[in-house]
């Protein structure tokens, strides 16, 4: 192994710990957890975020791990500026989710989530295709069982669902990873174009971990389904992990913005139909998304930042919003905005902390979702993206009507459910706060965050236009909502489903499926019976001729013998003067 460093010169204060590559100590932390019981595994997983951030702020820019592994160069550590600023953010919010689930005594749920940090970990600091291969496997192998602890009928399929689209991302990134290397004989994961087999399987393979239009419904199946802390940990990283891939092999293609153009808009229409409102806040997830995907699109300085950044703000007020309703699930059962209301009488902690992500996720000013969100839209405008900025603007106002209003509405507010349920246990309670915290400071600071990005940033989201639209865009949408709301216009909250693009495998090819496996097993049968009975013909034929008092049977005189070989003879003597 050889470690190559752009900068020689070491700070001494970070010389008193060993380095680590940053998912080490999450894959350390397991291994203990794995054989250890009651509060030494509480310990055990708060030192595992916080040993982390240690390591990681100890490892300098520029600082690499290269290994020739079969004339293979791989580089399985590469820090630089954006792989920092994703691990910060893996590292927060591993130490919030953690908190969230100190409560939580399922070795299972404790093992995934760790082994899902490190591989996320691994993922962005990986400097080439096969090692991010790796951790890319690693992800959905671990992810998945944060589905499957809910031990339910339902969780159990969702979770297969999720694992195979989750495979399929994989064989893609391994073959579009193999082509690449048979294209350009290197295996170093930077940027690419848009240009030969390898680079576009590579493409499709993070489009169905962002999520891309169409390639969505593993994550509207399967986050809903999952556990109540599971689910904050699903928001965290898959779909982030994606982000940076496209960030870093991807800026500056034109295709994705348009791609996430199409992804800001498409949920809203579900999300406002929605009653699960864990599902509401899958299909919000989506709407983000498609801010990064456009910022990353665009290309520019501001663009990147302001992608980066709100996967960044993304973190904190989605992981906000899924806390607050794990706890409406966690302490009242029921999750559907039909069965809830009222609960701002028993619950008024969890509702004023909903607020605040709601605020966030909305834009509002003094709020981090405005000051990352403002940054897109506005390096979009700079760039000429003007139909682009009206669809920014759109997905904008339906981000606030169905997880600004919608959510905290029908949970909290709304018609009178009768729960009289209670606050959930104070470590959720703190893993809100802090993020509720973080929420606000980086809405009223925003240099805390953008002194982490990986451009230098002199963007300034508090001037009076960004300011006054954001607001007036707020302030009608409200008017909206309320307006149809009074009207009864606005979709009533019913248990019902919804179909999304997977009605096609999930009902239509299996019916479809169904139905020709029939028509195949009645067609084999048929013929089986038809052969049957031929067979007994033939057999039947056969017994006539060979059977001990059949024809071929009878004994035969020499001058009826002597007869059939003169015809023969005739007949081969024909047919050789025809052939002459």
């Amino acid at each position: 192994m050889r470690q190559t460093r752009s900068k020689r010169v070491r700070q001494e204060e970070k010389m008193w710990l060993p380095e680590l590559p940053p998912f080490m100590p999450f894959m350390i932390i397991a291994l203990f957890v794995f054989f250890s019981r009651g509060p030494l595994v509480t310990v055990l997983m708060l030192a595992a975020p916080l040993w982390g951030a240690l390591n990681l702020w100890q490892l300098e820019q520029g600082l690499l791990w290269q290994v020739t592994l079969v004339d293979l160069q791989l580089m399985p550590l590469r820090v630089d500026k954006l792989s920092t600023f994703f691990g910060y953010l893996f590292h927060l919010a591993s130490f919030f989710c953690i908190v969230y689930a100190l409560h939580v005594r399922d070795k299972v749920q404790q093992l995934a989530c760790l082994l899902y940090t490190a591989a996320a970990l691994g993922a962005v600091f990986s400097g080439d295709l096969l090692s991010l291969f790796i951790f890319w496997e690693m992800m959905a192998l671990s992810s998945v069982f944060l589905i499957w602890a809910r031990r339910s009928a339902d969780s159990y399929a969702s979770g297969l669902r999720y694992l195979a689209y989750q495979v399929i991302s994989g064989l893609l990134l391994l073959l579009g990873t193999l082509f690449y290397w048979q294209e350009h004989g290197s295996l170093a994961f930077t940027y690419m174009s848009l240009q030969g087999t390898g680079a576009w399987l590579i493409f499709f393979a993070f489009g169905i971990k962002c999520a891309f239009p169409m390639l969505h419904t593993w994550l509207t199946d399967g986050y809903p389904n999952a556990t109540a802390s599971g689910t904050v940990f699903l928001s965290a990283f898959t779909t982030k992990v994606a982000v940076y891939g496209l960030a870093r092999g991807f800026p500056g293609s034109e295709i994705l913005i348009y791609i996430g153009a199409v992804m800001t808009c498409f949920p809203i229409f579900y999300a406002v139909i929605e009653n699960d409102l864990r599902q509401v806040l899958a299909y919000s997830l989506i709407n983000q998304l498609g801010f990064m995907v456009v910022g990353i699109g665009i290309g520019t300085e501001l663009a990147l930042n302001g992608a980066v950044a709100h996967a960044f703000n993304d973190v904190l007020f989605k992981g906000l919003l899924f806390m607050s309703m794990g706890a409406v699930l966690q302490m009242t059962g029921r999750i559907n905005g039909s069965e809830l209301g009222g609960l701002y009488k028993t619950m008024p902690k969890t509702t004023l902390l909903c607020l605040v992500g709601a605020a966030s996720i909305s834009a509002f000013p003094l709020f981090n979702g405005f000051v990352s969100k403002s940054m897109v839209m506005t390096a979009a405008l700079n760039q000429g993206h003007e139909w682009i900025w009206l669809a920014l603007l759109f997905a904008s106002a339906g981000v606030f009507h169905h997880a600004g209003i919608k959510i905290p509405y029908f949970a909290f507010f709304a018609h009178d459910s009768g729960i009289r349920s209670q606050d959930p246990p104070n470590n959720m309670l703190l893993a809100m706060v802090i993020a509720a915290t973080l929420c606000l400071a980086i809405g009223i600071y925003p240099n805390l965050l953008y002194q982490l990005l990986p451009f230098t940033s002199a963007y300034q989201p508090y001037d009076v236009s960004h300011v006054l639209a954001q607001t007036q865009l707020l302030c009608f949408a409200a008017l909206a909502f309320l307006w149809l709301n009074l009207k009864g216009l606005y979709p009533p909250e019913l248990p019902s489903v919804n179909l999304d693009v997977d009605w096609f495998y999930r009902r239509l090819l299996a019916n479809v499926w169904s139905k020709l496996s029939n028509i195949i097993w009645q067609t084999d049968q048929h013929i089986r019976q038809v052969f049957l009975a031929k067979l007994k013909q033939l057999l039947a034929l056969v017994a006539k001729y060979h059977r001990p008092s059949g024809i071929l049977a009878r004994a035969q005189t020499v001058g009826n013998m002597a007869l059939w070989i003169a015809i023969l003879l005739a007949c081969s003597l024909g047919l050789s003067f025809i052939g002459l």
